[in-house]
């Protein structure tokens, strides 16, 4: 298929959220939408290299992944399909093998009807603003689609056992002897090569959702529903759990007495480690504005630095570049490291914090222990409006009076933060304090108030 111009452009319009192109895949992801994605990528990208393409599981992603390539290879590009994958395995991949660039398909843990769309540049990042922009323009053309493909797709599934062995690599243990561990992978990208690394390392794994199910890939499981990995870790008295989201490139884990060990915890934990070893520049570590204030004050006390940033694992990523951290993420899950070229990656996260273990010959729930006490924080997603914007958040006084008098009341001992939603119609309301009952009174009322005004 060729493009072939037409008129003027569309009004303008944003495709790109804060993590790729996402939403409800049957209505978003058009045919034509698809091949213009795929068609206008291959104009910001390294001429006369491949393109890589990695997916999850869920039942869109296939149509989304040949619309990508029936666009590229109209552009006379050659595409590698990586077939089921974690997405942190295209950068490392578009590394090792001098690619272009390559897409991940994958709406990462939103629920199964929803897909989306992550561009990685030829060096593993993720695209930047300007070429997004780029290819925004030429989304918004109004083009007539002619129809000759070029067969330029090679099925590259064998590549995964290269992501595989650079996660090997990175441990200092020859195995884990035996260590029971639960993983819930989520029935997507993870179940691609989760069972499989941590069999390989020796440990004694139990599986939950093990397998590719694009019909519950994130229903009830994952690193968003604990419920059942809890459960599973106490049955089988296990040491740890690791709970991958759809993509797999973060995790929540759980130790063994059944406590979640979030990424405020991992990022202590990790960081205490490097700490030790020297390996961490200046002691500071870099997470974002949702990072419990419980952790920030303990690292302090320790002669660390955190440095915060907005919520968004580019954020932080910038961050940790300009100031040259060796460790970084969000408390949701998603760590970036030095080790991999500062990725996301949730079986890295889950390898190092096994390792840690291992070497120090301590269960997690001891190192846990050993870590900060987190005060209350309560964070409720408040539907509303998809058309409310930050501006109608700032005009509505009786949503802005709410959230002062609670910053009032809770002085230095606590702190609210809203945020809209990049991906979803949600309000993210945020609320932590020393006093567990001030923040369950401000986090309910002020989600009261938004959803009263916002919807």
């Amino acid at each position: 298929m060729d493009l072939v111009s037409g008129t003027e452009p569309q009004e303008n319009i944003v495709f790109f959220g804060t993590d790729g192109i996402r939403g409800k895949a049957e209505t978003l992801f058009t045919a034509e939408l698809l091949y213009k994605l795929g068609f206008f990528s291959d104009k910001v990208l390294p001429k006369k290299k491949p393109i890589l393409i990695g997916q999850d599981s869920r039942l869109s992603s296939p149509k989304i992944v040949n619309g990508l390539a029936d666009g590229l290879m109209a552009s006379g590009r050659e595409v590698w399909l990586l077939g089921l994958c974690p997405t942190p395995a295209v950068p490392l991949l578009i590394n090792k093998y001098d690619a272009a660039g390559g897409f991940m398909v994958s709406a990462s843990h939103n629920p199964p009807e929803d897909n989306g769309i992550k561009i990685f540049d030829f060096n593993g990042e993720k695209l930047s603003s300007k070429k997004k922009s780029i290819i925004e323009k030429g989304l918004q053309e109004k083009s007539r689609i002619i129809s000759n493909t070029r067969n330029n797709c090679i099925y590259r599934h064998d590549l995964l056992k290269e992501y595989e062995k650079s996660l090997i690599q990175t441990i200092e243990i020859e195995d884990f002897q035996g260590t029971p561990i639960v993983l819930d992978l989520c029935w997507g990208s993870a179940t691609a090569c989760g069972e499989s690394l941590f069999q390989t390392l020796g440990a004694k794994v139990t599986s939950l959702n093990a397998k590719p199910n694009g019909n519950k890939i994130n229903v009830n499981c994952g690193s968003t529903h604990l419920a059942k990995i809890k459960r599973a870790v106490l049955e089988t008295k296990s040491e740890m759990g690791f709970a991958f989201d759809g993509d797999a490139d973060r995790l929540i884990a759980i130790d063994g007495r059944g406590r979640v060990v979030d990424g405020d915890n991992i990022l202590y934990l990790w960081g205490s480690a490097l700490k030790e070893k020297n390996a961490l520049p200046e002691q500071r570590l870099v997470s974002t504005v949702m990072s419990n204030l419980g952790f920030e004050k303990a690292w302090i006390t320790q002669g660390g630095i955190l440095e915060r940033t907005p919520v968004g694992d580019q954020n932080v990523r910038k961050v940790m570049v300009e100031k040259q951290a060796a460790l970084g993420g969000e408390q949701s899950g998603h760590i970036l490291s030095t080790i991999n070229g500062l990725s996301g990656d949730g079986f890295l996260t889950a390898l190092q914090i096994s390792n840690i273990c291992k070497k120090k010959g301590v269960k997690l729930e001891r190192l846990v222990d050993q870590s900060f006490k987190p005060y209350p924080q309560k964070l409720i997603n408040v539907p509303i409006n998809p058309n409310i914007n930050k501006d109608y958040l700032s005009q509505s006084r009786r949503f802005q009076t709410s959230i002062k008098k609670a910053q009032l009341a809770m002085g230095e001992e606590g702190r609210i933060f809203i945020r809209k939603s990049g991906t979803e119609a949600l309000l993210r309301v945020m609320v932590e304090s020393s006093d567990e009952s001030i923040v369950e009174f401000w986090s309910s009322t002020i989600s009261k108030i938004a959803s009263e005004e916002f919807n």
